[in-house]
Formats: C-alpha cells, structure tokens, sequence
C-alpha cells in the first residue's frame, strides 16, 4: 500500500495560502485546506473549518484530520492580520485580536502539529512571517508585535524539535503577496513562486536544515 504524505495549511485563501495548497497537491500530498470558512476550490484538497485562536477548534481539527486523511507530514501556520495604525490609534481590542491572530494562533497550531509529529519522528512544521519579524515600522505596532512573537516561537521549536527529528523553519515574506490571478508584478512576490520555496524546505536532507529563510521580489530594496 502506497502511503500519500499529508500537509496541512492553515490560513488557505487568496494569495499564499491557495498556492501552497495547489503547490502541496501537486506533489500528491493529501492536503487540508483550513480556513474560518472551510471552504476551498482547490482541486485535490480537503476544505476544514477553523478558528485557529481557539484551542478546542484547532484540538478538534487535527483530530478530525488524523482520522480522515492521517498525522500530517507537513503543518504551515499562514495566519495573520495587518493593522496599520499609531499607538494612539489601536484600541485595546484591535491589539489582542491581532495578537491572538498572527501569534497565540501559531502556538496552538505549532503545539498539535509537535504532538502529532513526535510519536513519529518526522515532519515539518513552516511558519509565514514578514519583514515585521525582524524589524517594527512606525504605524505597524499591532503587526509587528505578533510577528516578533511567532518568530521567536520558530526559534524555541526548532532548538528543541529538531533534535527530534522535526523541521521547524520560519519564511520571513519581504514584499507584498500578488492575489491569484494576477500577472506578477515588478515588486511583488508571486504565491506560486513563494510556494515552491516552502516545498523544497520540506524536502531538505536532516543534514542541512534551514531554520529561517527571506524571500523577496528582486526589485525589494533591502
């Protein structure tokens, strides 16, 4: 019996999120879909539903997807929001929205992934960042904090997973993400493109693990 690798995408919508899952069904992966909604249009994927700021619904999906396609091979945490605003402007609200969001989410879906992936010994587990990660703009205060944050998540993991046989790795996204559909413009990043990269990060040899990798147009000036 021929045993089909699964990937899991949480945060599968326009842009990124489609074309890792379009990237992951190609290479024959049984692939999870999961979005608020649930819904895809993809071919060769399974749509879930899920709020992945709630620890019950992200218990309650790899659960569901464990007994529907398998333990993942493959987990790539592509949530966040973008808030612009100055520190005088973001509410109280907005702030923890954003943080639970694009940071406690990561935790919650980084833990189920570890707890599926250890018994085994393998797997992969990608986290979506942005220039944000490294560095906080002025008006981006509530962007910049959750994406410090889910960096420094991707550290710790990686320090303590990897000797455990699981690739922790986070993709700091320099450039603005063109929508599905769209020619490729001079200064964006193209999904499909950016997907492929998170592929090959999947598929590197243990002996030559990359922890962080930035990928950026080749008109981004940095």
């Amino acid at each position: 019996m021929t045993f089909k690798e699964v990937a899991v995408v949480v945060g599968a919508g326009p842009g990124l999120g489609n074309a890792l899952v379009r990237r992951f069904a190609a290479a024959g992966m049984q692939v999870a879909a999961v979005s608020r909604r649930g819904i895809t249009t993809e071919p060769g994927a399974r749509g879930y539903a899920c709020d992945a700021t709630q620890p019950a619904q992200v218990t309650a999906l790899f659960a569901a997807i464990a007994a529907e396609l398998g333990q993942p091979d493959l987990v790539v945490f592509n949530v966040g929001t973008w808030d612009r605003g100055g520190i005088l402007e973001i509410s109280d609200a907005l702030f923890e929205r954003a943080w639970r969001t694009g940071c406690f989410g990561g935790f919650l879906v980084g833990r189920a992934a570890a707890s599926a992936m250890l018994p085994r010994g393998s797997g992969s587990i990608l986290f979506s960042g942005a220039t944000a990660s490294i560095r906080g703009g002025a008006g981006f205060a509530a962007f910049a904090v959750p994406k410090f944050g889910l960096r420094a998540l991707a550290q710790s993991m990686a320090r303590e997973l990897g000797p455990k046989g699981i690739h922790v790795a986070h993709v700091i996204l320099d450039g603005m993400i063109d929508q599905d559909g769209v020619a490729p413009s001079a200064n964006g990043l193209a999904p499909d493109s950016v997907a492929e990269a998170y592929f090959q990060l999947h598929r590197q040899a243990h002996h030559a693990w990359t922890q962080e990798i930035d990928l950026r147009p080749a008109g981004e000036r940095f």
